[in-house]
């Protein structure tokens, strides 16, 4: 049996936030270190203010971009009224899933406690794109990054990843 090869994917990044700029977006930054050093490819990056309607059209026209296989978005996962992007991503929503806030609840247990409860984090898949939404704070990018998101993104992932079903995600 042969070895899988590595497919890159390509990669949508928003960061949510009312007050970071791309010099001062460390949790974007670390996405597209990450991501691009694993052979991913970012397609777009782009940085707006915790808006339901702004962010809901941007998870819309990059879900439509076919050349966009998954979209991760960092910020606005909180509990505060100015969280919003559950809320802007939620019509959207072709299928929940919800393995991924789980594992990331999880996970984030042992660095901040039940603190994670506080933590909207979700996956989702959208017609045929995957969408991941990350809490705002780099050390949550990179649990998330490290642990869930680049194993799932890589085909070579045994028993099963996210890159070997894209193929069949417009299945009906």
């Amino acid at each position: 049996m042969s070895e899988r090869a590595f497919v890159p994917v390509n990669v949508a990044i928003l960061t949510v936030s009312d007050t970071r700029t791309i010099e001062t977006d460390k949790s974007g930054a670390a996405l597209v270190k990450g991501l691009e050093g694993a052979g991913h490819i970012v397609v777009h990056r782009r940085i707006l203010p915790d808006d339901q309607g702004r962010l809901r059209e941007a998870f819309s026209e990059w879900i439509a971009d076919t050349a966009v296989d998954v979209v991760l978005a960092t910020g606005g996962t909180g509990i505060t009224g100015r969280d919003v992007t559950p809320e802007a991503l939620a019509p959207l929503v072709t299928k929940a899933i919800p393995g991924f806030g789980e594992l990331f609840r999880h996970l984030s247990y042992a660095d901040i406690g039940t603190s994670t409860i506080q933590s909207r984090a979700e996956g989702a898949l959208c017609g045929t794109t995957l969408v991941f939404l990350l809490p705002g704070s780099t050390g949550a990018v990179e649990l998330a990054l490290s642990k869930i998101l680049l194993p799932q993104l890589d085909a070579r992932t045994r028993p099963c990843n996210f890159v070997e079903l894209m193929p069949r995600l417009a299945e009906r």
